[in-house]
């Protein structure tokens, strides 16, 4: 007789004679795949719980650089905007207005001032599209709050980054901004196109 004919399982029962499997191997089976779903979620948990402290992190340095920033740029900007006939004797960085009456309410990184005019400076870390454009409504606000308090002097805007793409710089510019970037030990201004926009 063929070797074949004679092989058998050790439980007695013949590969091809369709007997079900017994009830302790699905049991078995069962017990295996839920410690193995149970210990694949554990690390999902642990993966996730990394990645938000990862992210907290990064939000902490990320405003602590933006932070540095300011306090680097402030300084500086009255020379680089005198250079391009803009004398501002007043620099303060983190100034806010909490108009609670008026319901106005604003934060600047940057405002310079003189008598006629102040230029409001948004700083990033990474400048996008919609940092351009918060910070249109931000100047809007500033109008609006200037208006209702007497102040007739001229809103300018510039925005900085540290990293901006070509073109998030050309709509800032086209918005009526300056664009405030690093230049090896220093910054550079480039003026908007056009006419800066005054609010």
């Amino acid at each position: 007789m063929p070797a074949t004919q004679t092989a058998s399982h050790l439980d007695g029962s013949h590969p091809a004679d369709g007997n079900p499997p017994s009830f302790e191997s699905v049991w078995a089976a069962l017990q295996e795949t839920d410690r193995i779903v149970k210990e694949t979620a554990r690390q999902m948990q642990e993966t996730d719980r990394h990645m938000q402290e990862t992210d907290k992190r990064f939000g902490k340095l990320n405003n602590r650089f933006g932070e540095i920033v300011e306090y680097m740029v402030a300084p500086n900007l009255r020379g680089k905007f005198r250079e391009l006939g803009l004398n501002f004797p007043k620099a303060n960085p983190n100034s806010d207005v909490s108009d609670y009456d008026n319901n106005i309410f604003l934060e600047i990184d940057v405002m310079l001032e003189n008598g006629d005019k102040a230029l409001l400076v948004e700083v990033k870390t990474k400048l996008t599209t919609e940092d351009v454009k918060d910070h249109i409504a931000r100047l809007e606000k500033m109008r609006k709050y200037a208006d209702l308090h007497g102040d007739k002097r001229t809103f300018l805007g510039a925005v900085a980054g540290i990293v901006m793409t070509s073109n998030v710089k050309e709509y800032a510019l086209g918005q009526g901004f300056y664009v405030i970037e690093p230049s090896g030990e220093t910054f550079n201004i480039t003026p908007p196109s056009g006419k800066p926009k005054e609010w």
